[in-house]
């Protein structure tokens, strides 16, 4: 089996990150898995991880007034799972929902500000690492939202 600080080194979201902060986070991580249909976080949980998928798919989801849960993105390989650990109240604002066996790295997130907090030059490496993928969703739901008033 893998160690966890290779595992990270694996992950697109770690790319270019240096060995000595790949060490320090690893500290605060732990390999998962989970299996189709099981919830990874539900909507109004405390945000107490993040996940870096390294195999299989999510499906983000929203509750909707009378109907089924209606999926809104999907995460896969390679992916980050969750920002609400980032942003007080720490609560998750959607569903994630392992649509397939999904294998990741989990984050303890009180860990995680910690060590970012006690080292600014982590923490800007981490925020770099999550703000583009925080874009690009955020382009989805613009280009999704202008899709619904377009028919």
């Amino acid at each position: 089996m893998k160690d966890l600080t290779e595992l990270l080194r694996q992950h697109p979201f770690t790319a270019g990150l240096d060995d000595e902060i790949i060490n320090l986070i690893a500290g605060c991580a732990s390999n998962v898995v989970f299996q189709a249909n099981d919830y990874i976080f539900r909507e109004g949980g405390n945000a107490e991880h993040f996940h870096l998928i390294r195999h299989g798919t999510v499906a983000l989801e929203m509750k909707a007034p009378g109907r089924e849960a209606l999926s809104f993105l999907t995460i896969k390989d390679g992916d980050m799972l969750g920002s609400n650990w980032l942003v007080p109240p720490y609560r998750w604002s959607f569903d994630a929902r392992a649509v397939e066996l999904t294998r990741a790295v989990a984050f303890e997130a009180t860990c995680l500000r910690t060590k970012c907090d006690a080292d600014h030059h982590v923490g800007y490496e981490m925020m770099k690492r999550f703000v583009p993928p925080l874009l690009e969703r955020l382009q989805i739901a613009r280009f999704q939202g202008a899709d619904i008033y377009s028919a």
